[in-house]
């Protein structure tokens, strides 16, 4: 996904002259996960830039730059440390457009590393839901390199504000799949399909079946998607078909699909690695509530983050980040 993510952004410079990229040690060290790692040299110091440790300094120095004309790419360390430029986020990046009438566009796109890695309470959270509560931001999670490389290129051609999560163990993950549906019986992740090297982008509001299944449907986001799918291989073993849908993306959400499954199937897992309380699990339980609840056969079952800071000790992380057992549990649950 790294390297995906690496063909996007340097697609998208030698195609358009006024994207840029900035961030804290995105030149000569390609940032903490070595994803920017020789665009420096390719495209020099003006437009791959070193940036102060000063989080609301250069997310509002880049929203100035966008309303300015420019296309500025920023790479935030961790999806933490989005909390510390809130105000230039929400307040500024956010409302700009809405409240000029349309007359400025806030064309940026904020790359945001998320997830869990043993790193504790302060570089480990899943905060796209608090995005998600903030009309005039898109809010994307990828979780494939063919779905990041292709909502990579459609972020920055789009002239809003977009927040770009990437989970952190996903970056070296392999590059494949076709981007098309797959049987049951196989994840997304079996179709041995190079990232095609000729141009294409994806759109925003266009979720994916990853897995098809018959008894029931379970939503999830980011690396869970890969959980939902390796449990969703254990359960086939023992009869239980196992419909996996991904959202791609947050804001716009593409609810029809996730209906359509849990009219096929009449139960529901959804599983997110944000937060239990408050959290997307819980915006999807009520949209499904809403618009398909009497197709249900049984209750909805959320398997999200206990409501707990991050423990720095690995064997706590685990503890409270949901797992393949505990997708396992709440699927048979809701066949029982």
């Amino acid at each position: 996904m790294a390297q995906a993510i690496r063909e996007a952004l340097r697609e998208e410079m030698l195609r358009d002259e006024t994207v840029f990229l900035m961030g804290e040690d995105i030149g000569l060290f390609g940032g903490p996960f070595g994803v920017t790692k020789g665009l420096m040299e390719e495209f020099g110091e003006e437009r791959v830039r070193d940036t102060p440790i000063s989080e609301a300094g250069f997310i509002g120095a880049a929203v100035g730059a966008a309303i300015t004309g420019m296309r500025p790419v920023v790479e935030v360390q961790y999806s933490d440390f989005l909390a510390c430029g809130m105000d230039q986020i929400v307040n500024q990046a956010a409302k700009m457009s809405l409240v000029s009438g349309g007359q400025l566009k806030v064309p940026m796109v904020l790359r945001a590393p998320t997830g869990a890695t043993g790193r504790g309470a302060q570089h480990a959270q899943s905060p796209h839901a608090w995005f998600m509560h903030c009309p005039g931001l898109k809010v994307a999670g990828p979780s494939t390199p063919y779905d990041a490389k292709g909502l990579l290129k459609t972020a920055i051609r789009n002239d809003n504000p977009v927040i770009f999560f990437e989970h952190k163990l996903l970056y070296g993950s392999r590059s494949v799949g076709s981007g098309k549906e797959v049987d049951e019986g196989g994840p997304a992740s079996a179709a041995a399909a190079p990232i095609p090297e000729e141009e294409y982008t994806l759109p925003f509001g266009k979720a994916e079946v990853k897995r098809k299944g018959e008894d029931v449907t379970v939503v999830a986001t980011l690396l869970m998607v890969h959980k939902a799918l390796s449990a969703a291989k254990v359960l086939s073993g023992q009869g239980i078909s196992v419909e996996v849908v991904d959202p791609r993306t947050f804001v716009p959400f593409d609810k029809q699909p996730v209906i359509d499954s849990v009219k096929k199937t009449g139960r529901v897992v959804i599983v997110d690695e944000g937060h239990r309380t408050g959290g997307m699990a819980a915006e999807i339980a009520a949209i499904i509530a809403e618009e398909a609840i009497y197709y249900l056969d049984a209750p909805i079952k959320r398997v999200a983050t206990h409501d707990t800071p991050i423990p720095f000790a690995p064997i706590l992380e685990r503890r409270v980040i949901p797992d393949e057992d505990r997708i396992i549990e709440a699927i048979k649950e809701v066949m029982a």
